[in-house]
């Protein structure tokens, strides 16, 4: 069988044409064979710059920018309501690869608002979250759950500041009972107060104060009977559980 030869000429066309056929610059909308369909700028046949993409199963939306075929840069998410056939905001923000990156905002249902920071598509660092019970969370974040030193106020009006570990309150802290004029000031574990004192606190102004003011302590060093208090309890935890003791000391 002879051999062709494949001419200069040809081999230039093919690199002519390989090349004009990949999408770069500014495109009208482009639809994928699953339905999906972007509109918007492409740098060597990847979404690159800004542009939309609508997803056709999930119906989703998103506007903003891209880098190298993934979303970066700042954008918004929405979603297609079906009852109203309408597209309802989820979160704008930064991106990073992909994912919620930066500051953002989320909205989740039944009127709950996240505004703060993302890594990797998870709360973190610092952020502000509004429950659908009212109840309002302000401080640190890792890995989508409160961690480190946060405030959370009650729909009901009390509040707690301190310590969290792995969303639940965890080390020191102080829980004010506005409703009753008092404040319990101690040391938590697992959401749970394990030793602390509690007074009176703007006891004048509460709304269902404790028909008796608590009476002052006459304490010559209240901290060190707390930190006494603490120290019992973590040796009793320690002959039980050995590795919870482990776990709490690493949170002090």
């Amino acid at each position: 069988m002879p051999h062709i030869k494949t001419s200069q000429t040809n081999r230039l066309s093919k690199t002519f044409l390989d090349t004009k056929s990949q999408k770069c610059g500014l495109r009208c909308t482009v639809f994928s064979v699953d339905g999906n369909e972007y509109t918007g700028e492409w740098l060597n046949n990847k979404k690159h710059g800004k542009g939309t993409q609508v997803w056709k199963k999930s119906g989703a939306i998103y506007t903003g920018e891209w880098k190298f075929g993934k979303r970066d840069g700042y954008g918004t998410l929405s979603v297609l309501l079906p009852e109203t056939k309408e597209y309802e905001k989820k979160y704008c923000g930064g991106w990073e690869n992909g994912k919620k990156h930066g500051f953002g905002l989320q909205f989740y249902k039944n009127a709950a608002v996240y505004e703060g920071g993302w890594i990797e598509g998870q709360r973190g660092v610092w952020g502000r979250m509004c429950y659908e019970s009212g109840d309002v969370y302000e401080g640190e974040w890792l890995m989508d759950k409160t961690h480190g030193q946060g405030t959370i106020r009650f729909a009901n009006g009390n509040w707690y500041e301190g310590a969290w570990r792995e969303g639940e309150k965890n080390g020191n802290g102080k829980f004010y009972y506005s409703d009753k004029g008092q404040i319990l000031e101690g040391f938590w574990v697992d959401g749970v107060a394990k030793c602390g004192t509690l007074s009176d606190f703007q006891r004048s102004e509460a709304p269902t104060p404790t028909k008796y003011s608590i009476p002052q302590l006459q304490l010559m060093d209240m901290d060190l009977v707390l930190s006494e208090a603490k120290s019992a309890y973590l040796e009793t935890l320690s002959s039980k559980f050995p590795l919870a003791r482990d776990k709490l000391a690493k949170k002090e």
